[in-house]
Protein backbone atom coordinates (compact mmCIF):
# COMPACT_ATOMS: atom_id res chain seq x y z
CA UNK A 1 0.00 0.00 0.00
CA UNK A 2 1.37 3.43 -1.30
CA UNK A 3 -0.46 6.77 -0.21
CA UNK A 4 0.58 10.11 -1.94
CA UNK A 5 -0.70 13.34 -0.71
CA UNK A 6 -1.56 14.83 -3.62
CA UNK A 7 -3.18 18.27 -1.75
CA UNK A 8 -2.82 19.27 1.62
CA UNK A 9 -4.10 22.81 1.72
CA UNK A 10 -8.01 24.11 2.74
CA UNK A 11 -10.74 25.16 1.15
CA UNK A 12 -8.64 28.01 -1.01
CA UNK A 13 -5.02 26.78 -1.11
CA UNK A 14 -1.85 28.57 -0.04
CA UNK A 15 -0.90 30.62 -1.14
CA UNK A 16 -4.30 31.96 -1.22
CA UNK A 17 -4.83 35.19 -3.73
CA UNK A 18 -3.86 38.45 -2.96
CA UNK A 19 -2.11 37.29 0.51
CA UNK A 20 1.36 38.01 1.34
CA UNK A 21 1.88 36.54 4.67
CA UNK A 22 4.93 34.96 5.23
CA UNK A 23 3.56 31.56 4.42
CA UNK A 24 1.74 32.82 0.91
CA UNK A 25 5.47 34.47 0.13
CA UNK A 26 7.21 31.46 0.80
CA UNK A 27 4.76 29.34 -1.41
CA UNK A 28 5.23 31.38 -4.39
CA UNK A 29 8.88 30.86 -3.99
CA UNK A 30 8.28 27.11 -4.23
CA UNK A 31 8.84 26.34 -0.60
CA UNK A 32 6.77 23.38 0.79
CA UNK A 33 4.19 25.96 1.95
CA UNK A 34 2.84 25.88 -1.48
CA UNK A 35 -0.54 23.66 -1.18
CA UNK A 36 -3.07 22.32 -3.37
CA UNK A 37 -6.71 21.57 -1.99
CA UNK A 38 -7.09 18.12 -0.68
CA UNK A 39 -6.78 14.95 -2.10
CA UNK A 40 -5.45 11.37 -1.87
CA UNK A 41 -4.24 8.79 -3.84
CA UNK A 42 -4.14 5.26 -2.48
CA UNK A 43 -1.97 2.85 -4.92
CA UNK A 44 -1.91 -1.05 -4.18
CA UNK A 45 -0.34 -3.73 -6.65
CA UNK A 46 -4.19 -3.89 -8.08
CA UNK A 47 -4.95 -0.48 -8.94
CA UNK A 48 -5.30 3.24 -7.99
CA UNK A 49 -8.05 4.91 -5.50
CA UNK A 50 -8.63 8.68 -5.07
CA UNK A 51 -9.77 9.84 -1.65
CA UNK A 52 -11.88 12.98 -2.88
CA UNK A 53 -11.30 15.44 -6.55
CA UNK A 54 -9.46 18.35 -5.48
CA UNK A 55 -10.56 21.34 -7.80
CA UNK A 56 -6.36 21.33 -8.56
CA UNK A 57 -7.07 17.57 -9.55
CA UNK A 58 -5.70 18.33 -13.36
CA UNK A 59 -2.31 19.72 -12.00
CA UNK A 60 -2.09 16.77 -9.43
CA UNK A 61 -2.69 14.41 -12.32
CA UNK A 62 0.26 16.17 -14.36
CA UNK A 63 2.45 16.37 -11.48
CA UNK A 64 2.24 12.47 -11.13
CA UNK A 65 2.54 11.23 -14.13
CA UNK A 66 -1.49 9.35 -13.56
CA UNK A 67 -3.84 9.53 -16.68
CA UNK A 68 -6.60 7.07 -14.86
CA UNK A 69 -7.65 5.86 -11.80
CA UNK A 70 -10.06 2.59 -10.45
CA UNK A 71 -12.35 4.64 -8.21
CA UNK A 72 -12.72 7.85 -6.16
CA UNK A 73 -13.88 7.87 -2.42
CA UNK A 74 -15.80 11.09 -1.72
CA UNK A 75 -15.75 11.79 1.80
CA UNK A 76 -18.57 14.99 1.93
CA UNK A 77 -19.87 17.79 -0.39
CA UNK A 78 -17.95 20.72 0.36
CA UNK A 79 -16.80 22.17 -3.02
CA UNK A 80 -12.72 21.55 -2.53
CA UNK A 81 -13.10 17.93 -1.98
CA UNK A 82 -15.00 17.20 -5.34
CA UNK A 83 -15.26 19.86 -7.80
CA UNK A 84 -12.55 18.68 -9.53
CA UNK A 85 -14.58 15.77 -10.61
CA UNK A 86 -14.97 17.84 -13.69
CA UNK A 87 -10.94 17.38 -15.00
CA UNK A 88 -12.21 13.71 -15.85
CA UNK A 89 -14.03 15.56 -18.90
CA UNK A 90 -12.52 13.55 -22.30
CA UNK A 91 -10.03 11.85 -20.09
CA UNK A 92 -11.93 9.13 -18.35
CA UNK A 93 -15.18 7.98 -18.94
CA UNK A 94 -18.08 6.45 -16.29
CA UNK A 95 -15.71 6.90 -13.36
CA UNK A 96 -16.50 4.24 -10.14
CA UNK A 97 -17.32 6.68 -6.93
CA UNK A 98 -17.81 5.46 -3.82
CA UNK A 99 -19.36 7.13 -0.83
CA UNK A 100 -22.71 7.40 1.57
CA UNK A 101 -25.67 8.26 -0.33
CA UNK A 102 -26.53 11.48 0.87
CA UNK A 103 -22.78 13.19 -0.34
CA UNK A 104 -23.10 10.68 -3.64
CA UNK A 105 -26.84 12.54 -4.38
CA UNK A 106 -25.50 15.84 -3.35
CA UNK A 107 -22.53 16.11 -5.27
CA UNK A 108 -24.15 14.26 -8.47
CA UNK A 109 -26.14 17.95 -9.11
CA UNK A 110 -22.69 19.33 -10.57
CA UNK A 111 -21.29 16.26 -11.89
CA UNK A 112 -24.41 14.09 -13.42
CA UNK A 113 -23.00 15.18 -16.94
CA UNK A 114 -20.01 13.19 -16.89
CA UNK A 115 -22.08 9.67 -15.98
CA UNK A 116 -20.42 8.59 -12.56
CA UNK A 117 -20.69 4.95 -11.53
CA UNK A 118 -21.84 5.32 -8.21
CA UNK A 119 -22.10 2.55 -5.32
CA UNK A 120 -23.10 3.67 -2.14
CA UNK A 121 -21.53 2.75 0.77
CA UNK A 122 -22.73 2.37 3.85
CA UNK A 123 -21.21 3.43 7.37
CA UNK A 124 -18.73 1.17 9.31
CA UNK A 125 -19.50 -1.79 6.79
CA UNK A 126 -16.09 -2.93 4.85
CA UNK A 127 -15.65 -2.97 0.88
CA UNK A 128 -12.64 -4.21 -0.74
CA UNK A 129 -11.52 -1.84 -3.49
CA UNK A 130 -7.67 -2.97 -5.41
CA UNK A 131 -7.03 -5.43 -2.91
CA UNK A 132 -7.43 -3.04 0.16
CA UNK A 133 -10.05 -2.80 2.58
CA UNK A 134 -12.09 0.84 2.86
CA UNK A 135 -14.40 1.62 5.94
CA UNK A 136 -16.30 5.02 6.16
CA UNK A 137 -16.96 6.25 9.11
CA UNK A 138 -18.94 9.32 10.32
CA UNK A 139 -17.25 12.18 11.87
CA UNK A 140 -18.28 16.19 12.61
CA UNK A 141 -18.19 19.10 9.62
CA UNK A 142 -21.45 20.98 10.02
CA UNK A 143 -23.54 21.62 8.92
CA UNK A 144 -22.63 18.45 6.13
CA UNK A 145 -25.03 15.87 7.18
CA UNK A 146 -23.00 12.62 6.85
CA UNK A 147 -19.47 13.85 6.53
CA UNK A 148 -17.06 10.85 6.58
CA UNK A 149 -13.25 10.13 7.29
CA UNK A 150 -11.64 6.77 5.89
CA UNK A 151 -9.72 3.51 7.33
CA UNK A 152 -7.62 1.45 4.76
CA UNK A 153 -6.54 -1.61 5.59
CA UNK A 154 -4.26 -4.01 4.15
CA UNK A 155 -3.01 -7.30 6.08
CA UNK A 156 -2.11 -6.26 9.47
CA UNK A 157 -1.61 -2.86 8.35
CA UNK A 158 -4.34 0.86 9.11
CA UNK A 159 -4.21 3.93 7.61
CA UNK A 160 -6.99 6.25 8.72
CA UNK A 161 -7.74 9.79 7.20
CA UNK A 162 -10.19 11.93 9.32
CA UNK A 163 -11.68 13.77 6.59
CA UNK A 164 -13.08 17.19 7.33
CA UNK A 165 -14.36 17.49 11.13
CA UNK A 166 -13.63 19.26 14.14
CA UNK A 167 -12.66 17.11 17.42
CA UNK A 168 -16.19 15.64 18.11
CA UNK A 169 -15.67 12.70 16.83
CA UNK A 170 -18.73 9.95 17.77
CA UNK A 171 -17.29 7.24 19.95
CA UNK A 172 -18.34 4.42 17.75
CA UNK A 173 -15.79 6.33 14.92
CA UNK A 174 -13.49 6.92 18.10
CA UNK A 175 -13.22 3.12 18.50
CA UNK A 176 -12.92 2.05 15.14
CA UNK A 177 -9.91 4.88 14.64
CA UNK A 178 -7.69 3.40 17.02
CA UNK A 179 -4.27 2.16 16.57
CA UNK A 180 -3.15 2.96 13.18
CA UNK A 181 -0.10 2.97 11.55
CA UNK A 182 -0.78 6.01 9.88
CA UNK A 183 -3.07 9.32 11.11
CA UNK A 184 -3.71 11.31 8.73
CA UNK A 185 -5.53 14.24 10.45
CA UNK A 186 -7.36 17.71 9.59
CA UNK A 187 -5.46 20.53 11.62
CA UNK A 188 -6.59 23.82 9.41
CA UNK A 189 -5.39 26.07 11.52
CA UNK A 190 -2.71 26.90 14.42
CA UNK A 191 -3.38 26.21 18.24
CA UNK A 192 -4.72 29.73 18.92
CA UNK A 193 -7.40 29.39 16.32
CA UNK A 194 -10.44 27.91 16.93
CA UNK A 195 -13.05 26.98 14.31
CA UNK A 196 -16.37 25.39 14.53
CA UNK A 197 -15.96 23.05 12.35
CA UNK A 198 -12.45 21.23 11.84
CA UNK A 199 -9.82 20.84 14.28
CA UNK A 200 -6.73 23.33 14.90
CA UNK A 201 -3.50 21.67 14.85
CA UNK A 202 -3.26 21.01 19.11
CA UNK A 203 -6.93 19.26 18.74
CA UNK A 204 -5.40 16.98 15.64
CA UNK A 205 -2.10 16.23 18.15
CA UNK A 206 -4.26 15.42 21.08
CA UNK A 207 -6.62 13.28 18.56
CA UNK A 208 -3.32 11.49 17.91
CA UNK A 209 -2.38 10.53 20.87
CA UNK A 210 -5.76 9.48 22.34
CA UNK A 211 -5.80 6.93 19.25
CA UNK A 212 -2.34 5.28 19.65
CA UNK A 213 -1.43 6.83 16.54
CA UNK A 214 2.60 5.49 15.39
CA UNK A 215 3.18 7.97 12.76
CA UNK A 216 0.99 11.35 12.12
CA UNK A 217 0.48 14.11 9.17
CA UNK A 218 -1.27 16.76 9.51
CA UNK A 219 -3.29 18.23 6.80
CA UNK A 220 -5.91 20.82 4.96
CA UNK A 221 -3.47 22.64 6.16
CA UNK A 222 -4.21 26.78 6.02
CA UNK A 223 -1.70 30.22 5.38
CA UNK A 224 -1.82 30.62 8.87
CA UNK A 225 0.82 28.31 9.72
CA UNK A 226 4.15 29.90 9.72
CA UNK A 227 6.25 28.74 6.47
CA UNK A 228 6.13 24.77 5.91
CA UNK A 229 10.39 24.66 7.27
CA UNK A 230 9.72 26.56 10.53
CA UNK A 231 6.62 24.57 11.54
CA UNK A 232 7.25 21.29 10.25
CA UNK A 233 10.22 22.13 13.11
CA UNK A 234 7.20 21.52 15.91
CA UNK A 235 4.90 19.61 13.77
CA UNK A 236 4.36 16.68 11.70
CA UNK A 237 2.58 18.91 8.88
CA UNK A 238 2.27 16.85 5.76
CA UNK A 239 3.30 18.47 2.48
CA UNK A 240 2.10 17.94 -1.07
CA UNK A 241 4.06 15.05 -2.85
CA UNK A 242 4.51 13.25 0.18
CA UNK A 243 4.66 9.44 -0.02
CA UNK A 244 3.81 6.77 2.73
CA UNK A 245 4.72 2.73 2.00
CA UNK A 246 3.17 0.41 4.24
Amino acid sequence: MRLTLLGTGDAVGTPKIGCKCPACEDARKGGKSQRLRFSILVESEKGKILIDTSPDLRQQFIKQNLSCIDGVIWTHGHYDHYSGFGEFYRVQNKVDVYGVQENIEYINQFVYFLKPRYHYVKLYEPFELIGLRFTLFKVTHPPVEVPTGVIIREGDKKVVITGDTNSEIPEASLELMKNPDLLIADAIVPPNIHIKKHMNSEEAMALAEQLNAKKIALIHLSHLFRPHHIESLFLPLGYDGQVFEF
